[in-house]
């Protein structure tokens, strides 16, 4: 229960410094940058869209967009646990909505949790996105077009 608490106020801590500088890393000596390797520093991601029920894993390098859906995903920085703290990987993502015919709509802008999807998860009616890990991917693996 406690784990949760601090997870909650870590994440009211770094929403109010994402809605001042959405480019601030959070104030936590536990995360860093994934450690480098070969590859492309990476969020792994994975989405659901509701309608047909299927879901989809795919990387966005950091600093990256990639479409799922007809949103558009930006991974801005991708973070990880130092080896002896819990395992937790944190995104910052940009989601804008592209749906046709209709002026394009910010749905979120913030830090994601893999461990705790729900604390800062986007709410829309088709899909669901949420941060698996952050990795070396040895390359970006769009979704497939809709």
């Amino acid at each position: 229960m406690r784990g949760l608490l601090a997870l909650a106020v870590l994440a009211a801590g770094i929403g109010a410094a994402a809605a001042q500088a959405p480019q601030q890393r959070p104030n936590n000596a536990n995360l860093r940058a994934v450690p480098d390797g070969p590859g492309v520093r990476s969020a792994e991601l994975q989405g659901l869209d509701k309608v047909t029920a299927r879901t989809q894993r795919f990387y966005v390098p950091v600093g990256k967009a990639t479409r799922f859906g007809t949103l558009e995903i930006t991974v801005s920085d991708c973070l990880v646990n130092v080896p002896e703290a819990p395992p937790e990987s944190v995104a910052y993502l940009t989601i804008v909505d592209h749906k046709p015919g209709q002026a394009e709509e910010k749905l979120f802008a913030g830090w994601m949790f893999a461990s705790t999807p729900s604390l800062s998860a986007l709410d829309h009616g088709v899909y669901d996105l949420r941060v698996l890990s952050c990795t070396m991917a040895q390359g970006s693996t769009p979704p497939s077009s809709r």
